[in-house]
C-alpha cells in the first residue's frame, strides 16, 4: 500500500488504455495529413482572402437594404425566443419522464431518454433540412428547429437536475401519500427552479446563435439574408449582415450574463 504513494513510482498502464491511447494518437496523425491545411494552401489563400475582404469593404448602408435586415433580425429573435420558451415547456415534462427516479413510466422512461438523446445528437442544421422539406421554406421551420434542439438541450438537464435533487422533501411527501406529480411540483420543481432558470437562459442564448445561421437552408432569419447576398456576390451586404449578426450574439450573451449575475 506505501509503494503506491512513494513520489518516483510508476503506475502501469493497463494494454486496453494503451491500445486506445495509440489508436487516438494514430488517428490524429492520419488525420492532420488528411485534412489539416497545408503551409502552400494557407499562403495561397491569404491573397483571396484580403481580395475578398477588400471587396466587402465599406459595409453597405443603404436605407432599404438597412430597413429589411432590421426586420430579418427582429424574425431571427422571434425564432429564438418563441422556440425556445415552447420548447423549455415540453422540456420540463419529458425530462420529469426521463428520470430516473421520479419517473411514473418505470422502465419505459428509457424511451423518453432516448428521445431527447435524440433531437440532442441530431444537428439544428439536419432538423432545419427536414422541416423545410416537410413545411416549408420560412421562419415556421426555424422555430420548429429551435424548439426540438432546446428540449434535447434542456431535457438532459432538467432530467438530471431532477434526479439529483433532495430527496428527504420528496420521502416526507411520498410517506403523506403524495403522487409522483405532486411531489414534482411541491419539492423537486422548488429545489431545481434556478438551476432550470440558468439552463433555459443559455438555451435561449444558444437558439440566437442557432437562429443566426437556419437562415442558410431557407428557415427564415438573418441567415437567409446572408445566403442571398453571398449567392448574388453582393460582399458589401454581407459584411454588414456580418457585423449586425456580430452585434446581436454580443447583447444576447450580455442579457443572459446579466440575468443570470441578477439570479445567484
Amino acid at each position: 500500500m506505501h509503494d503506491r504513494l512513494l513520489p518516483g513510482r510508476v503506475r502501469s498502464v493497463p494494454a486496453a488504455t494503451f491500445a486506445i491511447l495509440v489508436a487516438l494518437a494514430a488517428l490524429f496523425i492520419v488525420s492532420v495529413g488528411q485534412v489539416s491545411p497545408s503551409p502552400s494552401q494557407l499562403v495561397g489563400g491569404l491573397p483571396r482572402m484580403y481580395g475578398l475582404l477588400e471587396r466587402m469593404m465599406p459595409p453597405s448602408i443603404e436605407t432599404g437594404f438597412l430597413t429589411r435586415v432590421m426586420w430579418r433580425t427582429v424574425e431571427t429573435l422571434q425564432i429564438a425566443f418563441v422556440g425556445t420558451v415552447f420548447g423549455v415547456l415540453l422540456s420540463l415534462p419529458i425530462a420529469w419522464f426521463a428520470s430516473r427516479t421520479l419517473t411514473p413510466f418505470g422502465p419505459l422512461r428509457h424511451v423518453f431518454k432516448m428521445l431527447i438523446s435524440l433531437f440532442r445528437t441530431v444537428p439544428d442544421m439536419v432538423w432545419a433540412l427536414i422541416f423545410v422539406a416537410s413545411i416549408g421554406l420560412g421562419p415556421v421551420a426555424g422555430t420548429m428547429t429551435i424548439l426540438i434542439d432546446t428540449i434535447g438541450f434542456c431535457g438532459r438537464f432538467f432530467a438530471e437536475a431532477i434526479e439529483d435533487s433532495d430527496k428527504q422533501p420528496q420521502e416526507a411527501l411520498f410517506t403523506s401519500g403524495a403522487s409522483r406529480f405532486s411531489v414534482l411540483t411541491g419539492a423537486v420543481i422548488p429545489d431545481i427552479m434556478p438551476s432550470m432558470i440558468n439552463t433555459s437562459q443559455f438555451a435561449l442564448e444558444k437558439a440566437v446563435r442557432s437562429s443566426v445561421v437556419l437562415g442558410l437552408v431557407g428557415a427564415g432569419g438573418i441567415g437567409q439574408e446572408l445566403k442571398v447576398a453571398f449567392d448574388l456576390f453582393q460582399y458589401k451586404n454581407a459584411s454588414t449582415i456580418i457585423l449586425v449578426i456580430f452585434v446581436l450574439v454580443l447583447a444576447m450573451e450580455a442579457v443572459t450574463d446579466r440575468l443570470r449575475a441578477k439570479a445567484q
